[in-house]
């Protein structure tokens, strides 16, 4: 199994953010742990942007992947670009939040990528992420 990590804005400095919402590991423990977690069972390839367009040529460039974990950071609320991509990948797409958005500000609730995720795990912190890794593996 062939899975992408792909993490969007401002998730490079986890470990420097908010630790109530972001928890304290910096995102390559998360990559890390997730690494290790996948164990031989499957390749995984890891992806962090800053640039709605970047993410957006990462997605289609790897349509051939058999998954997609991904936390769109700030994105998730305002891409209708990365939506898109999304929506061409055949897999499935596992969206992960570090905070639960449902229960944050107003326009944190809006979500354009929920409509093409297969599931969704949110609010736990970086267990969000291993939660999404095994639960592909599961599959």
């Amino acid at each position: 199994m062939k899975i992408l990590i792909i993490n969007g804005p401002n998730l490079n400095m986890l470990g420097k953010r908010d630790k109530k919402y972001y928890g304290q590991l910096t995102l390559k423990d998360i990559n890390k742990e997730l690494k290790k977690r996948a164990s031989k069972k499957a390749k995984l390839k890891f992806y962090q942007s800053n640039s709605e367009g970047e993410l957006v040529t990462f997605i289609q460039r790897h349509l051939n992947y058999d998954a997609i974990i991904i936390n769109g950071g700030a994105y998730t609320h305002t891409s209708i670009a990365i939506h898109d991509a999304l929506e061409l990948f055949k897999g499935k797409i596992i969206e992960v939040h570090l905070s639960n958005i449902l229960e944050r500000e107003d326009f944190r609730k809006i979500d354009y990528i929920k409509s093409v995720a297969t599931k969704i795990f949110m609010g736990k912190k970086e267990e969000s992420y291993y939660e999404a890794i095994s639960y592909l593996l599961k599959q």
